[in-house]
């Protein structure tokens, strides 16, 4: 009992992680219909109650992981495309508290470097994660590949957005589309020349490096689970 209440998920995400690999090991087709029965305990989904059944089966529906009615049990759902990408990613290890990385979109002008070194680098180190600029990453692939791989494997994603570079937003969407975090930074001169689509999320002004380091550091520990 003891050793099942250990290894039992703690948090939230990692019930949401270990629950969708179980739907991905039970789902023998494609299209295959799960059924969900309307007994409190789940142990499939590590549900307790139904009241946690439907709050699992709610977030994966908005996630796009599965789809099927989720407002009345029992039920039948099945995993969507999305779901069976973001089983894969949990498979092979790539989500989950060990993962670390960090990647960081931003403009790689010069002006900016110590907004890197100083500012952004420093504030994710500060929370005991590794920041990732693909510029400085040794490699003999397409930067384009590069780039796709690293963000597949990284825990969220930081965009700055200063000098409005069309790769950052490029990044920032690709990460928003894989359904992880992306927290949004930009110069606070820089700020009113945002693009109308990304204007309305909450970006980090910052003024300095120490400034924005600071402020990153307290946005990742207020908002990423760690």
């Amino acid at each position: 009992m003891d050793a099942a209440i250990e290894t039992f998920p703690k948090t939230v995400p990692e019930r949401l992680d270990c629950a969708l690999l179980n739907l991905a090991a039970v789902t023998k087709h494609l299209g295959q219909q799960i059924k969900i029965g309307s007994e409190g305990v789940n142990p499939l989904l590590f549900a307790q109650n139904s009241g946690e059944v439907f709050f699992l089966i709610e977030q994966f529906a908005q996630e796009g992981h599965i789809k099927g009615k989720t407002t009345s049990l029992p039920t039948e759902i099945s995993l969507t495309a999305k779901g069976f990408n973001r089983a894969a990613d949990l498979q092979r290890g790539l989500f989950g508290h060990l993962n670390k990385q960090v990647f960081v979109a931003m403009s790689f002008d010069q002006t900016l470097e110590q907004a890197w070194t100083d500012g952004l680098k420093l504030g994710i180190e500060d929370c005991g994660l590794d920041a990732l600029r693909v510029d400085r990453k040794q490699h003999n692939e397409k930067i384009c590949d590069v780039i796709i791989a690293e963000i597949r494997k990284s825990k969220f994603l930081v965009a700055d957005f200063t000098l409005h570079r069309n790769g950052v937003y490029f990044e920032a969407g690709m990460m928003m589309g894989l359904g992880r975090p992306v927290i949004f930074t930009c110069r606070q001169d820089e700020l009113p020349k945002a693009h109308f689509d990304t204007r309305q999320y909450n970006h980090i002004s910052w003024d300095t490096p120490a400034d924005l380091r600071e402020k990153l550091k307290q946005r990742i520990q207020a908002t990423i689970t760690l």
